[in-house]
């Protein structure tokens, strides 16, 4: 990239060079829609002559302003996508001084889906709950809807099911609106609790397809349940997925995390803002976040809306949950 400091009264001018059309096509988007993100979070203007980009604006602004470009440029070199969220989140860690991070989740690279597409943590926080699970034996993942923390502890279970850390994969989670009493809903056990895992189910399809995963579902690889069904067992060789822990009582959550046995790896996900139990039960996920801190093998990693990765409006939405409960 090439700074030029041509005064412009009280601003200043940068300016950064592409290699080709198509890398500029690709970095302004669709109706420059990228490039009127950064002038709208920056205060600047951008201008594009041939191959070469114009960034107008105050010293520091400007300054953010191209190093975000030159690290999305670089994420295009790699053949890269990226989207509104990406370039917001990349305008965070400039401003924050932890522009080189950009790059660095780029390359990390946590699975493939089974049509081959890399799994990349798109955040920091992202990074570190990933870190978490291949560093411990427990981790609790809390935070907003859309954060990828299901998605990802999938993703880990999945690998490790390949790589032979683990022989099964179970899957559960507290079906909270049948009071845990299934028995009046049509179907065998499977279907009964399709609706409450439903979300885990796409995530396996993303890995596996839907011939793999039916197939480790009719073998046991693959076993789903509520959580009522793992009361009395010991769960070896296995990776365990509890999810929506936040329904969980206290009871029910002492009760899981004593399950598991020798070469198991767990992970618990939830979002503590988002309880649906009655008033009069205390949530198991947010005890539990007070009487294991400091637990050997054990990590809480907390994601906030900095880390959700859906369409903007659900970071928007969280961010003003997150405002209203600080106001309370």
């Amino acid at each position: 990239m090439e700074l030029k400091g041509a005064q412009l009264g009280q601003a200043v001018e940068r300016t950064l060079s592409v290699d080709t059309v198509e890398q500029l096509i690709a970095l302004f988007g669709k109706f420059d829609e990228n490039v009127r993100i950064i002038e709208s979070e920056t205060n600047v203007v951008i201008n594009a002559r041939e191959r070469e980009i114009s960034i107008i604006g105050t010293e520091e602004m400007a300054d953010v302003a191209a190093e975000v470009m030159q690290r999305l440029l670089n994420m295009i070199r790699k053949h890269e996508e990226i989207d509104k969220g990406r370039i917001r989140y990349a305008i965070d860690l400039v401003r924050e001084g932890r522009g080189e991070c950009v790059g660095e989740l780029m390359s990390d690279v946590v699975a493939f889906t089974q049509k081959g597409r890399p799994v990349r943590c798109k955040t920091l926080g992202q990074r570190k709950y990933v870190q978490a699970i291949r560093d411990n034996t427990v981790v609790l993942g809390i935070g907003p809807a859309g954060t990828g923390k299901t998605f990802l502890a999938v993703a880990m279970a999945v690998l490790s099911l390949k790589n032979k850390d683990i022989s099964r994969i179970i899957l559960t989670r507290p079906a909270v609106e049948a009071g845990e009493k299934l028995g009046f809903l049509p179907g065998d056990l499977q279907h009964k609790v399709d609706p409450y895992l439903r979300p885990l189910y796409d995530a396996l399809y993303d890995f596996l397809g839907d011939e793999a995963f039916n197939k480790f579902l009719e073998r046991g690889t693959i076993e789903v349940a509520p959580l009522a069904y793992m009361r009395g067992r010991t769960l070896n060789d296995s990776f365990i997925i509890l999810d929506e822990a936040q329904n969980c009582t206290i009871e029910q959550m002492k009760m899981f995390l004593t399950r598991f046995g020798e070469g198991s790896k767990v992970v618990v996900t939830g979002d503590i803002t988002q309880t649906d139990l009655p008033s009069d039960h205390s949530s198991g996920l947010r005890h539990a976040m007070q009487v294991l801190k400091g637990v050997e093998g054990l990590e809480v990693v907390m994601l906030s809306h900095k880390d959700v990765v859906r369409h903007e409006m659900v970071q928007r939405i969280v961010r003003a949950y997150e405002r209203a409960e600080k106001r309370k």
